[in-house]
Order: C-alpha cells, then structure tokens, then sequence
C-alpha cells in the first residue's frame, strides 16, 4: 500500500492511502427523517465506529473533529457514520435531550450497517453527554462491542461547584496575574467572591434536578452517576476512557470516581483502556489534541 506523507508543523507522519467514500445518506426514526455521513473504505474491518453527537452540536463536531475523525478512521479501514439526531443540525423532529435518543441510536446502528458491507460490530463513539447516551444504550444492543467514552458529562450541581471549587478556584487564587487585575481594579472582584460563595453553598447540599432542557421527566440529574454506573457495568464490552486535563466536565466525571469505590473498581476491569491528555480542553481545539484523540480511537479498535 502507498502512503502519503503529511506534514503536522511538528514533524510529518506516513498515513496509509485507502480508497473511501463519503456517502450521504437519510434513515427514519419514529417518523422522523435523519441526515447521515457514512465514511467507507474500499475493505471495511469488522468493527465500525458510530459517532453519536451530543447537544448542542451536529454531525461535524467542534472544530470538525468528528469530520477528520471519520476521515482517519477510514485511512486505518475502519469504516464510520456520523449522525444528526432528532431535532439536532439538519435532521427532522424535535429535540432530544441526551437521556431521550436510544431510538435515534438504533435506528442509526441499523442504517449503519446497512451501509457499510463488512462491519458486523459497532463501536459508539461519543464526547460529553453523547458518551453519557452511549452508556444508557450499549447494553440494549449486543451489536455494540465497544464504547469510546470522551470526557464523560456526569454533572450534578453539587458535584459541578465541588469541581470549580477543587479545579478552578484554587488555581485562579493561585494565579498572580489574578491578584495584579485585582488591586489595579481590573477584576470584578465582589463577582467573584460571590460565584465562590455561590458554588460552596452548591457543594455542601445535595444535588439539584437539572434543568429541562438536559433531562427528561423520569430522571433527575441526582440519579445520574448511579444511572450510568448501572450502564457501564451491564455492558460487558471493551471500552476507552478518554480525558482532558483542563476540562472541568473531566474533573468532574474524575472526582466522582475517586469518592466512588463502585467506579473505580468498574475502571479497574481488564476489559477498559484509558487514554489522559493532560492539556486538552473539553472539545480537543487543537489539531494536536485531535490528531492523539483520532489516532487513539484507531490504535484502539484495530487492536482487537
């Protein structure tokens, strides 16, 4: 096979030249038309990657993340598909809350396969409350071999001010340019100490329901960590734990596991791989960052 060599800035990497196409495509959930990217190389590998949006967002990703993702993917001959789901970018329906679209994954695992002869196993893929969606749905489906988990969204409003308290805070007060905006009266100072004062009464009470838009009417955001506990151990397949060092839904989701003896032994199972890129942010805004995240995910699911 020939290869391409692509400079980075940094240095140049030899990426392997397969054929693939990018094939548009629509499928139905309840009614409702979705809009669908399938990338597929000329020989697809067993394992097939479906990437699941989270909200607010579309099948492109943040800074095209799930476009180059896709594109890299399809370089290592693993084939994927990228969706809208309802009510999200250019598909039909109302919106969806995160906690809201099993059938929109179905439905999309379904036309997946449809379209990408050779792919018998499904990975989700998924960043934030789309990681979140993966968990609620992967063990309803035993088409779903693998879960890539990215920065999972486990919020409560006390564990959300814990974070900023222990990630933000400290680090802020730490920070000399912070005192220097402060005596030249170039800080909002009493909004400051109010948003401290605000998140440590949040972190002394108990989890708040979250609003609305992020939840459905069965659940509230209290139950969430128990919620997708329960769904990482009832999925018996592999799965990679991807976090950033300067996220705060990480440090969060990070914080969890280290008060939760439950968590960590569900991380500590043979079965989970986990990947830290100490300076990425939440949406990986780097190429760099992207680049680890693609060739990450493509190490991992071509290794078995």
């Amino acid at each position: 096979m020939s290869a391409v060599v692509e400079a980075d800035g940094i240095g140049s990497r030899a990426l392997p030249v397969t054929p693939a196409q990018e094939l548009a495509s629509t499928f139905e959930c309840d009614g409702d038309i979705l809009i669908a990217i399938t990338h597929r190389p000329a020989v697809c590998r067993r394992q097939g990657v479906l990437i699941v949006v989270g909200g607010p967002q579309y099948r492109a990703g943040s800074h095209r993340q799930f476009t180059l993702l896709s594109r890299d993917l399809a370089e290592q001959g693993v084939a994927s598909m990228r969706f809208d789901y309802r009510g999200m970018g250019d598909s039909a329906g109302a919106a969806c809350a995160f906690e809201q679209i099993n059938s929109d994954i179905r439905a999309a695992v379904d036309h997946f396969l449809s379209q990408a002869p050779g792919v018998e196993e499904v990975v989700l893929w998924g960043l934030c409350d789309a990681a979140s969606a993966a968990l609620f749905y992967a063990h309803q489906d035993e088409r779903v071999s693998g879960l890539v988990l990215l920065n999972p969204w486990i919020r409560t409003t006390s564990g959300e001010a814990k974070a900023y308290l222990r990630h933000y805070y400290v680090r802020r007060f730490l920070d000399r340019g912070f005192w220097m905006k402060a005596i030249g009266g170039r800080l909002a100072f009493g909004q400051s100490l109010r948003g401290l004062w605000k998140n440590v009464r949040a972190a002394g009470g108990a989890a708040m329901p979250a609003p609305a838009a992020a939840s459905d009417q069965s659940h509230d955001s209290a139950a969430l960590p128990a919620r997708m506990l329960e769904g990482f151990r009832r999925f018996r397949g592999r799965v990679l734990l991807v976090l950033s060092g300067n996220d705060l839904t990480a440090q969060e989701f990070l914080d969890l596991v280290g008060s939760s003896r439950d968590w960590q032994r569900a991380l500590a199972a043979e079965r989970v791989t986990r990947v830290d890129l100490p300076d990425a942010n939440h949406t990986f805004s780097t190429r760099i960052w992207r680049d680890r995240v693609a060739a990450s995910t493509a190490q991992w699911v071509t290794s078995w």
